[in-house]
């Protein structure tokens, strides 16, 4: 025997023996596949086969291999080759050794010959025998068709079951949502209705009242004109037609009707003669009113309000965004250069928009601030000096919401109007609504409203703040 066939017939035993071992010990290994399933059953069936064979052929392969020379290619192998999922007609011969392409080569992802292993380019790489590779792949695919027949039972549990459990909840959810939505539309509509009534009623019996009153009043004041106009009449024809003998000891007569209409008095206009506007105001109409302003789909605001930096105190700072106010402490102040709009002596800045029409929300972040003041003035408010005139609050120019240690109080004109706030708010909402001529202060997170004010402004209104304790922001 040559020494090349010693080393062929070397490889045979070895490889085969080797493959042998290694199919069966995979395929003991392997789990059992679902039987019930037809291409787990023929992958399966088929591995079970290709083990037998591959058996058989091992041991042929040994018995051929060292009778015949060391010849590679047997009828034996190439039954094993084929029988192990070579499904070709034809056992493919390499193209260098012209041998058969038992062996795949793991590094070049290629099928070899046994000599390309040993001598050829080959050598040295990770060779695994070909039935082994194919068992390797052949496992490889049923676990994959497992995992995707699994994937596939729970996509047809998830529709069968999931989805359609979902279809008929929303059913029953959407009916649920609809009855909640016509309930609670129908009970704020019939109270609204209930108010309207109420209201309706309350402005004609007011409107009846003035009416009466006015009625009384030109009755009163006609039948004194006509006195008087009978009055002058007469001391008319006295006067003209009155010898003056007659006319000199007329004095008494005269003295009495002179007396007689300066009693008639003179007429004053009052607040009985005018229509009550508080008649229509409801606090469930105007917390209505409100929350439909802010939270309505055509709600207001400001998007770009911002605090006017020439206004700013020295008592405060201003943060580089121009929305926050904090209280500086008096040995961190620092000097600032004269400016007729700056407050000189109280905490105080305003706004950079001015309010003239329209309908207008912002909202004020007081957080823990113990002293603060939220409100409006008027463009015309004095800045400087320590007097009321430039104290927000303490003038007829500046309309704010004040706490004071937990005390909140309305203040305008130097006259406060306690306020009962239930819960400390750490924001302060406003509402200013230039065409009914009204300013709201309310409470964003619970929409309650603190304190509502009917004035008649009179020239363009700025927001005013002012702080004595940590710091305030104006949120967008």
């Amino acid at each position: 025997m040559t020494e090349q066939g010693l080393v062929t017939c070397e490889l045979i035993c070895s490889s085969f023996s080797f493959e042998s071992e290694e199919t069966f010990n995979g395929v003991e290994n392997r789990k059992e596949m679902d039987c019930e399933q037809p291409i787990f059953s023929v992958l399966s069936g088929g591995a079970k086969q290709q083990q037998r064979r591959l058996r058989q052929a091992s041991a042929a392969g040994d018995t051929s291999s060292c009778g015949s020379g060391g010849d590679a290619t047997t009828p034996a192998a190439s039954t094993a080759d084929t029988e192990s999922g070579i499904f070709s007609g034809e056992c493919e011969l390499c193209v260098e050794h012209e041998s058969e392409l038992d062996w795949f080569c793991g590094t070049e992802q290629k099928l070899i010959c046994s000599h390309c292993a040993i001598v050829g380019p080959c050598h040295g790489h990770t060779v695994t025998p070909l039935a082994t590779r194919v068992t390797t792949v052949r496992n490889q695919l049923v676990d994959v068709c497992e995992k995707i027949q699994l994937q596939a039972l729970r996509i047809e549990r998830f529709i069968d079951q999931t989805l359609t459990a979902k279809e008929q909840n929303l059913q029953v959810s959407a009916s649920r949502a609809r009855e909640q939505v016509l309930s609670q539309v129908s009970a704020a509509r019939e109270a609204l209705d209930e108010e309207e009534q109420r209201l309706l009623e309350e402005v004609q019996r007011e409107e009846e009242r003035v009416e009466q009153c006015l009625l009384t009043q030109r009755a009163h004041w006609s039948q004194a004109l006509e006195s008087l106009s009978q009055t002058r009449s007469g001391l008319v024809h006295t006067l003209t037609h009155t010898p003056d003998a007659q006319l000199a000891t007329s004095g008494q007569e005269i003295s009495e009707r002179v007396e007689e209409s300066e009693g008639v008095g003179e007429p004053c206009d009052t607040d009985q003669l005018n229509l009550n506007p508080g008649c229509g105001e409801s606090k469930l109409l105007r917390g209505l009113w409100t929350t439909a302003v802010l939270l309505g789909p055509n709600a207001y605001g400001f998007s770009h309000l911002k605090f006017d930096e020439r206004t700013v105190s020295p008592l405060l700072s201003l943060s580089d965004d121009h929305c926050t106010l904090t209280f500086v402490q008096k040995k961190a102040r620092q000097s600032q250069p004269y400016d007729p709009a700056r407050f000189d002596c109280w905490p105080n800045a305003l706004g950079s928009m001015r309010m003239s029409s329209g309908t207008h929300s912002w909202v004020v972040d007081v957080g823990q601030s113990g002293a603060f003041k939220v409100g409006v003035c008027y463009a015309s408010l004095e800045r400087k000096g320590s007097g009321n005139e430039a104290r927000l609050g303490h003038n007829n120019q500046s309309w704010v919401l004040s706490n004071f240690d937990g005390d909140y109080s309305f203040c305008h004109a130097g006259k406060k109007v306690p306020l009962q706030v239930v819960r400390r708010p750490q924001r302060i909402g406003l509402l200013l609504d230039w065409p009914s001529h009204t300013l709201i202060f309310f409470q964003p997170d619970s929409g309650a409203v603190l304190h509502c004010v009917k004035q008649q402004f009179s020239s363009p209104l700025l927001p005013a703040c002012g702080v004595t304790d940590r710091s305030i922001t104006i949120l967008h």
